[in-house]
Formats: C-alpha cells, structure tokens, sequence
C-alpha cells in the first residue's frame, strides 16, 4: 500500500448534538460529576468516527479515573485561590507547589489519553521519564520566561519533539524533524504580520483624521481594525504550525502530511462564531464537528509499505504495561 491514506470523519452534527445536550444536562444536574461519562462518551463517538486506511479509531478511558484526575486538578487550582485569599506569602508557596506538579500531570495527561487510545486493536502509548517531563513542561517554560518570549520557538520545538517522538503505537515511536529554524520562521512571519497590522491599524486612524472624523471615532475604529486582524492571524498561525508539524512526523517507514488551507480554516471559524452567536450557543456541537472534519481530513498517511504488515507485526506491543496503566489518571488539563 503506497497510495496517500487521507483520514476521514463521519461524524454529523446532528447525532453530535444529541450526545452533547444529553451530556450538558446531565453535567449540569450533577453538579458536573457526569462531566467524566459525559467526557469518555463524547471521545468514543468521535474516535469511532474518524477512520484511517478503512479502519476507525477506538476511546477506551475509563470515567473513574478521569473523575479523579479533575477532583485533584480542582483541589489544587481551588487551594491556590484560597491561599490567595490568606496572604501574598500563602499564594506564592501554593502556586510554586503547582509549578512543582504541573509536569508531573502533563505527563499522566499525555500516557492517559494514548494508552487508552487504539487503532486495528494494537494500543498507543506514551514513554519518556518524570526527569524529561520536568525538563520540558518545568525547565523550557522557565527559559522561554528568563529570555523575555525570544525562546518561544525553541521551546514549543522542543515540547512537540518531545511529545510525538516518546508517543508510539504499539512498539513504534513517533519520529519528528521539524527544525528549531522551521519553528522561528513561523513565529517571524507571525511578528511581521502582527506589526503590518499594526501599521494598518495606524493609516486607517489617520485617514479617518485627515477626513475629518472625532478623536472617538477614529481611535475605536483603529482599535477594532486591530482585532479583525489579529482574529485572522490566529486560524493562518493555527495552519501553518500544524501543516510544519505533521508534515515532518512519521511512524517508522511512513510519514504524515498536512495540508490545511488559511482561507478555508478562516471561513470555517468566522462561520462558526457568527452561527454560535446567533443561536445563542446551540450551534456548538455542529461547529466542532465542522472544524474537527477539516481538522482531521486535512491530514493524510504516505505509507512507506504494506500497512497491514506492520499492524500484523505490533499485536501484542503493549500487552505487559497495561497493569501498570490502570492507576494512571487524566487530569484533562484543558479544564
């Protein structure tokens, strides 16, 4: 099998919806303890839902773990409001104790959601060690800090080496040789077009002075030229940081491509927030199931070989680490 294998999603937003407003009503009369049920159903849905060389994705984490993960994260988040409340001093040791977990919990987060992720029956999984988790979610973001934001493309380099080359699928790590030039290329087209918005945003406030408009006018217009811009700058960076991605990550002999359009992920976007608007949030499910389409079908499998064959030789990759999965938690750090 040689020919490109692009990912297809089946979801509807129809069907999607009916699983979200079960799932929000439920949440909601819980008092948010189905959050986790609510969070394994919606993930089984969409995973059964995106297939790949004819074969869909499975979600098999478990609601309990994921209840407990979020009851620690809001212990700790809601601890560091209360120390806050007490003093300065109490805040301050609070959240270097959070700095001190947060890689810790990335990491859990990470192995969480691939072990319990499979494809053709053969499991993913996430390695590396608590001394690489500390050193890329504790040590890069300090650096990133210390160097006033000039190391940001460095360090999200680093952080998505990290990630995708401990990620593997059955006993195959993830390759990744995306460049730590490639990632300041992207950043520096970013500042450029960040500053020509600026620019634009400034000939726009004199051209409406030179017309004669008030001071008012002509500042709230500048303003919100500025937003309009930076709306669209958000989907062309969200591009170009995901095609630079996938097009240099591989699985052994196979490699990955991504071709996500700016204009198509800006229309996308524009329609989904003017249709959320307008139905007063309704139009939710209908707008992820939109983007998640795009999203996904926008990337595509080059296999290297036989597919089947290198499935056939992973069956039991994973077989001897699924006890020592079991007590592992997912701390859902998008909360």
């Amino acid at each position: 099998m040689d020919v490109p294998q692009r990912i297809k999603f089946h979801a509807s937003g129809s069907e999607y919806f009916r699983i979200w407003i079960v799932n929000l009503l439920l949440t909601i009369a819980t008092l948010g303890i189905y959050s986790a049920w609510a969070k394994v159903r919606r993930n089984q849905y969409m995973y059964s839902c995106t297939e790949l060389a004819g074969a869909s994705f499975e979600y098999h984490g478990r609601p309990m773990a994921i209840l407990k993960g979020r009851i620690i994260a809001l212990l700790l988040i809601g601890g560091y409001n209360l120390a806050l409340r007490v003093s300065p001093l109490a805040g301050l040791v609070m959240f270097v104790l959070l700095a001190a977990v947060m890689p810790w919990l990335v990491w859990n987060s990470l192995k969480f959601r691939l072990f319990y992720t499979s494809y053709r029956g053969i499991r993913f999984g996430f390695g590396g060690s608590t001394k690489a988790a500390y050193f890329h979610f504790l040590v890069l973001p300090l650096l990133y800090l210390v160097t006033l934001t000039l190391a940001l493309p460095f360090v999200h380099q680093r952080i998505k080496r990290f990630q995708h080359t401990e990620s593997r699928y059955g006993t195959q790590h993830f390759g990744f040789d995306a460049t730590v030039g490639s990632f300041y290329k992207r950043y520096g087209i970013l500042l450029a077009l960040i500053a020509g918005g600026g620019v634009l945003s400034a000939v726009v406030g004199a051209l409406l002075r030179g017309a004669g408009q008030p001071a008012p006018v002509t500042i709230v217009a500048s303003i919100a030229v500025g937003y309009v811009w930076l709306f669209l700058l958000i989907p062309l960076f969200m591009n170009m940081i995901q095609n630079l991605i996938w097009n240099h990550t591989s699985l052994g002999v196979h490699r990955f491509s991504s071709d996500m359009k700016w204009g198509k992920v800006v229309a996308i976007t524009l329609n989904n927030v003017l249709a959320i608007v307008v139905t007063l949030g309704l139009f939710t499910p209908f707008a992820v199931v939109r983007w998640q389409r795009y999203h996904l079908e926008s990337i595509a499998l080059l296999p290297g070989g036989s597919l089947d064959e290198f499935v056939s030789g992973q069956d039991d990759a994973v077989s001897a680490t699924g006890i020592g999965a079991t007590d592992m938690l997912d701390f859902d750090l998008s909360m």
